[in-house]
């Protein structure tokens, strides 16, 4: 028995079964046993069949006898037929349906059953589909409000709607064009699949299936859409088991929500917007007809494309609804007249925010206890800006590259596409403008969150003239340019690639080139938060979204080297120390933690500076804002607590409070950034500097709705003020970042010094690069680094660090945020409350001294008072006097970061051998006068008053200018 022979009769079987007595379907049998109750299912089958012929009007003995006269005339162009042996057919007919003996049956009814029971084992269960909601489209609002993005299943942008609000007129729509029996079959329609059959006899060239209604909704979510005998057999058999299951209505519903109606729509209301603008409950009887016509083929009957076939198709739409008496010939007459205006169809391409879309998704189902957003039907308010996130992006990317560029670390791994067949093909078709523009107008590249422009490469060779070699580009624009590029790009270029350039506008009379631009190996992240709110501007978690979804910005944690450290300067200045307190950049070497009888030599910590040196003596202040290694170690000793120990604890506790660690272990390396933070939760903190120490919870979203139904709602609660520092100490610390980019380790962002604050942080080998800044109104973190997912940390090279590789990134995002959101400002005062709590002096910049009249402008800086209005000098608390004094360094203190490794201290002219220091104090000239021990403040019951105020002459020189 032929193969096709046997898939007919196991169709066959299937359909006698569910037309004559669907309640009763079976799905095995077995092959020996059941052969006689398979040959009566058939008889009776067919006698069911021949009915449906005879309603047809189709006699179907003369229809076998011209097909046995001339069987090409039939199975010619149908290639299902091809192979299939007519004669078989004809005897396989008297058998069954004439109930005459065949000897030899051309039928084994073993194989029918064999193939039979392979093809519908494990059937889905119908009762999937009793309440059923399909996936759908949610909204994700910008910050404005306006739509920003959409999220839904592939195959699922759709907004479900009830039968209800779907108008009778559309309803019927649908089933005049693809059921016009719906209401009376039980799943199956034996009459329709005649009519198929028949108008394939006579039209092979656009096969139709038959399928009802609901075996089409047994298709798209139950069985598949495999072109095979086995899926239609099973797509039978569960179509008639969801009539028993369903209603009419509930099966009409799932099917005018769940079809494809072109213009990336499934369901009526996606494509009544789509095509319309307007709700499914507002479409007239044109338009209804319109989409019904579409379900045939969205492509081939496009309006947009193929208006011709559109409107001829809706024509039978609504002729076929007047012969099921819906409509009336005026009505048919009014609605054919022309296509229904529609509104122009907007492609759902996004370019940007994939890494904060996925955070919205994942913050979605913590706050509002949303599984998946995809589920749909859901609007999200969120806080993005979108002109502010595709210029972070747009920041990031150009960054990157130009780091690798700068490093000689650029690679040239081919093209995103190659336009050579494309624009072959559209050579042949007439056009306005190049056949490669429209060819690179029409591809979709593979990095579509790219921000650099895609251009073609249209001219590869010598010129004819010169002998040069060229290398020409052309934009989308229809500009051609001169491509410039790195030795092996240009050997590996091909004429039609498509790469990615950065185009550089020559000043003057300059001429505009083409720069370009290949995916990096190398990684980054952003985050843009506003410091008053905590909302959310912009985040970027990599370079490129399709190439890795792994958002850097929240999911990963990097060492924040020195970009740390403001929180052990914020530690020591809660406690009391004023900025121009001078501190030994010098070595020095720690205790071990935990200390006691076990702790060996080797448990003590002896950290070095960045550049391998030492300043001698600073301020708190400059070393900060240089980023001093040896000074942030040697405040833990007396700095801020009295003992390391008790100053690592302090920090600990000060960054626990901060969020930046769930937890937090003790250990020297800590405050030199040794410990992995979020990007995230390290902008938070910068933003409490900018609100004098008022930290704000960053967040994504705003509220959530479904259906107009509130599902979460953010709470506008005060920000959290860090009680474990001053607003006073969190201001003090806010100026010396804003000398970071004044005169320290990020001074090539000197000119935006007045209006922004920030730190540079670069971790051991130039593993991690880091600046976090802030404005008024925004803080800004960036990170640089490489994944060193196989475990090896990889480098960026030597002298690559925070202020060289992150710094001009923060500069192009911090632009592009006073361009499009926030006002540019200079950094504001103290608050008035915390104005009363300090007094603003005037300083030698270098030395911490106080300037008195006559001895010239000095920086101003601001101090601490104690309760009593009375200033707190600390500046020789931590070195004594008389060290200072001989110790008295002419010059400025100089940026080892900035200077890019340990020569130039090694030989220069701070340079200290061993034992320096002891050597020093021994050298010193004596002090005409001990140094003053501090006078702190003093409660009412202790052995001394605290002492008054005193009016000090400035010309009184025995007391070197100091004022109590």
């Amino acid at each position: 028995m032929s193969a096709i022979l046997v898939k007919i009769f196991a169709t066959a079987l299937t359909l006698s079964q569910v037309l004559v007595d669907p309640a009763t379907v079976k799905t095995s049998f077995d092959p020996a046993r059941d052969q006689e109750q398979v040959s009566q299912i058939l008889k009776d089958g067919c006698t069911h069949m021949r009915r449906a012929f005879d309603i047809e009007d189709i006699n179907l003995d003369d229809l076998i006898a011209t097909a046995m006269d001339d069987p090409q005339a039939i199975a010619g162009e149908l290639k299902v037929l091809q192979g299939l042996s007519f004669n078989d057919l004809q005897a396989s007919y008297r058998q069954f349906c004439k109930d005459e003996k065949v000897e030899p049956s051309p039928v084994d009814l073993s194989e029918v059953i064999s193939y039979y029971n392979a093809a519908v084992a494990g059937l889905p269960d119908a009762g999937k589909l009793k309440g059923l909601k399909l996936p759908g489209v949610s909204v994700i609002l910008d910050g404005s409000g306006k739509r920003f993005a959409e999220v839904y299943e592939p195959d699922h942008r759709r907004i479900w709607v009830p039968l209800s609000d779907i108008p009778k007129s559309v309803q019927q729509a649908f089933v005049s064009a693809e059921d016009k029996r719906f209401y009376q079959h039980k799943g199956v329609d034996e009459r329709g699949v005649i009519r198929a059959f028949m108008g394939n006899l006579t039209n092979p060239g656009r096969p139709a299936g038959g399928s009802t209604i609901t075996q089409q909704v047994a298709k798209n979510l139950l069985v598949g859409d495999d072109v095979t005998y086995d899926r239609k057999m099973r797509e039978m058999i569960v179509a008639s088991r969801i009539e028993r299951v369903l209603s009419k209505a509930e099966i009409l519903e799932i099917y005018l929500n769940s079809i494809y109606l072109g213009r990336s729509s499934w369901g009526i209301e996606m494509a009544a917007q789509s095509y319309f603008g307007k709700s499914a409950k507002a479409l007239s009887v044109s338009e209804g007809a319109l989409l019904a016509g579409l379900t045939k083929g969205p492509n081939y009957y496009n309006p947009d494309t193929k208006p011709d076939r559109a409107q001829e198709r809706m024509a039978y739409v609504l002729s076929r609804m007047q012969d099921d008496g819906f409509l009336k010939p005026d009505q048919v007459q009014q609605a054919i007249a022309s296509l229904p205006a529609r509104v122009p169809f907007e492609r759902i391409r996004r370019n940007t925010g994939f890494y904060f879309v996925d955070h919205v998704n994942r913050d979605a189902r913590t706050l509002a206890d949303i599984e998946k957003l995809s589920a749909g039907g859901y609007t999200v308010r969120t806080t993005i800006s979108p002109v502010l996130q595709e210029a972070t992006e747009a920041a990031l990317q150009e960054g990157l590259a130009r780091y690798e560029l700068s490093v000689g670390r650029q690679r040239y791994q081919g093209a995103e596409a190659n336009l050579t067949q494309a624009v072959k093909s559209l050579e042949a078709t007439t056009g306005n403008s190049p056949s490669w523009k429209r060819a690179l107008e029409a591809v979709r590249l593979p990095l579509y969150d790219v921000h650099w422009p895609a251009a073609v490469v249209v001219e590869k060779g010598r010129d004819r003239k010169t002998g040069a070699n060229v290398l020409r580009v052309g934009l989308a624009d229809g500009r051609v340019l001169p491509l410039s590029a790195w030795e092996a790009a240009r050997r590996d270029l091909k004429l039609y690639d498509v790469v990615r350039v950065q185009v550089i506008e020559q000043k003057g009379k300059g001429a505009v080139r083409a720069d370009l631009r290949t995916p990096p190996a190398v990684q980054g992240g952003a985050v843009v938060l506003e410091n008053r709110t905590g909302r959310i501007l912009a985040m970027t978690g990599g370079f490129s979204y399709p190439l890795s979804q792994l958002n850097r910005a929240t999911q990963a944690q990097r060492q924040p080297g020195s970009a740390f450290k403001p929180l052990t300067y914020l530690a020591a200045l809660s406690k009391g120390l004023q900025p121009n307190t001078l501190v030994w950049d010098a070595p020095v070497t720690l205790p071990p933690v935990g200390g006691g009888a076990n702790a060996g030599a080797g448990d003590s910590w002896s950290p070095k500076n960045f550049d391998g040196g030492r300043s001698g003596i600073v301020t708190l202040r400059r070393a900060l804002e240089n980023s001093k290694n040896l000074v942030t170690a040697r405040l833990l000793d007396g700095g801020i607590e009295a003992t390391p120990e008790q100053s690592l604890k302090r920090v600990c506790e000060l960054a626990l409070e901060a969020q930046l660690y769930l937890e937090c272990s003790p250990y020297y390396p800590f405050v030199l950034g040794a410990q992995p933070v979020r990007i995230l939760d390290l902008a938070a903190f910068y933003a409490a500097v900018a609100n004098e120490g008022a930290m704000p919870v960053p967040h994504a979203i705003e509220s959530v709705e479904q259906d107009g139904r509130p599902v979460y709602s953010r709470k506008a609660n005060a920000l959290a003020r860090l009680g474990s520092a001053d607003a006073v100490a969190f201001y003090q610390l806010k100026t010396m970042l804003q000398g970071v980019l004044e005169r320290g380790t990020a001074r090539s962002l000197k000119a935006l010094a007045p209006y922004a604050g920030g730190k540079t942080g670069t971790s051991d080998n130039e593993n991690d690069a880091w600046f976090v800044g802030f404005t008024n109104d925004v803080t800004i973190a960036v990170w640089v680094g490489h994944d060193n997912a196989d475990g090896k940390r990889r480098t960026l090279g030597r002298g690559q660090t925070g202020g060289k590789v992150a710094a001009p990134i923060f500069q192009s995002i911090l632009q592009a945020a006073w361009d499009n959101h926030v006002p540019k400002a200079p950094l504001s005062p103290p608050s008035p409350q915390t104005a009363k709590q300090m007094i603003a002096l005037p300083i030698d910049l270098n030395t911490g001294d106080r300037l008195t009249d006559g001895q010239g402008k000095g920086f101003t800086e601001h101090f601490r008072l104690s309760w009593f209005g009375r200033l707190n000098e600390t500046q020789y608390r931590l070195v004594p006097q008389s060290e200072v004094y001989a110790f008295r360094n002419p010059d400025p203190w100089s940026d080892g970061e900035e200077r890019g490794g340990p020569d130039y201290y090694e030989d220069g002219p701070y340079a200290q051998g061993p034992g320096w220091l002891e050597s020093l104090r021994q050298s010193a000239p004596p002090s005409r006068r001990q140094a003053e021990p501090e006078r702190g403040f003093r409660w009412w019951w202790e052995d001394d008053a605290p002492q008054r105020p005193r009016r000090v002459d400035p010309d009184y020189f025995w007391r070197n200018g100091q004022v109590y």
